[in-house]
């Protein structure tokens, strides 16, 4: 095995939207393990619109800097160990950063079982899977015959979203950009009706979708959308806030959701952040349930895979723009 290891570094910080030219690609010797630490050899890393959240500021994890190599999870192998529950072989989920080789502390790693396909374990299985399922369904905590709205549903969480609110019963609408990805979310992955965010006046297609109102509003994007929902949700509506991907990239927006305190408090709304760590005491029985829809074929994965490290930045970029369908993520080895 080549002592070489490949690593994309986080060259500049970004002041408007994030290109390929804020990155750079370096070689250097692989790291070696230290007490209680593992070497990994990254199979394929995660591409997730947090990764440009991480660049302005501190959020769950500590803010990137200029020089940095680039943050993000992976599913990867053990190569050396230096803890006595890891062998070489193992499969874990590491944040590896965008590097072929890290050396992480065992204590971070979170084993997994050799399942295939491996790219299940980075989206059905992984933190796609549990975040559509824990956000959906005790933050959003739906009701059969509800009607249930999700953004972003032609991504790798939205598109999990959905399909888990039809399976306990409820009515779907996927918000998404572009004919296309509409057309994905009704004719293949069962969701009722879908509105493009690219095609008018999203407030007023989106009241003709819910005429009974929203029950459950998934929030994967915030801005103009989030508002567009809230003012259609009904009496005692939840909102599950995931994440604002249209506030992650570019010029701030001018304005964000308004006249929301007195909908809130006349509606009876509740409004729920989290992050998936908040739900590790359930990991195994949601994924074991996760599991049963895949193999029952009720849920169905979409996968973006590209190939090759030096793809990263500009998958990141594309991600951001929203061309991808389903889980993105890059091969590694």
């Amino acid at each position: 095995m080549s002592d070489d290891n490949q690593r994309i570094i986080l060259a500049a910080l970004p002041t408007g939207r994030l290109g390929p030219e804020h990155f750079r690609h370096e070689r250097g010797a692989r790291p070696e393990p230290g007490e209680g630490q593992v070497l990994v050899r990254t199979l394929y890393v995660s591409l997730d619109a947090a990764n440009r959240a991480w660049m302005q500021g501190a959020t769950y994890r500590s803010a990137l800097n200029a020089g940095d190599v680039m943050a993000g999870g992976a599913l990867a192998e053990v190569v050396e160990s230096r803890a006595a529950h890891l062998k070489p072989g193992d499969l874990v989920f590491a944040d590896t950063g965008w590097q072929a080789f890290a050396a992480v502390p065992a204590k971070r790693l979170v084993p997994l079982p050799r399942r295939e396909p491996l790219t299940h374990l980075l989206s059905v299985y992984g933190v796609a899977g549990l975040t559509a399922y824990f956000g959906l369904l005790e933050c959003g905590k739906p009701k059969a015959g509800e009607t249930v709205v999700v953004s972003a549903a032609a991504g790798s969480v939205g598109s999990l979203v959905g399909q888990i609110a039809r399976i306990k019963g409820c009515r779907v609408v996927g918000i998404a950009g572009g004919a296309a990805k509409c057309a994905l979310l009704t004719r293949e992955l069962g969701f009722d009706a879908a509105v493009d965010y690219k095609g008018g006046d999203v407030r007023r297609e989106l009241r003709a979708a819910v005429p009974d109102g929203i029950g459950v509003y998934f929030d994967n994007v915030g801005g103009e959308v989030l508002e567009a929902c809230l003012f259609n949700m009904s009496v005692h509506g939840r909102i599950a806030c995931c994440g604002a991907v249209s506030q992650y990239d570019g010029a701030a927006p001018a304005h964000g959701p308004r006249g929301i305190p007195g909908l809130i408090v006349t509606r009876r709304l509740a409004m729920t952040g989290f992050i998936v760590s908040d739900f590790d005491d359930r990991r195994g029985a949601a994924l074991a349930e996760l599991q049963s829809w895949v193999e029952s074929g009720q849920l169905k994965v979409r996968e973006d895979v590209k190939e090759g490290l030096e793809s990263l930045p500009a998958a990141l970029v594309g991600l951001l723009a929203g061309d991808n369908v389903g889980k993105r993520m890059v091969k590694v080895a």
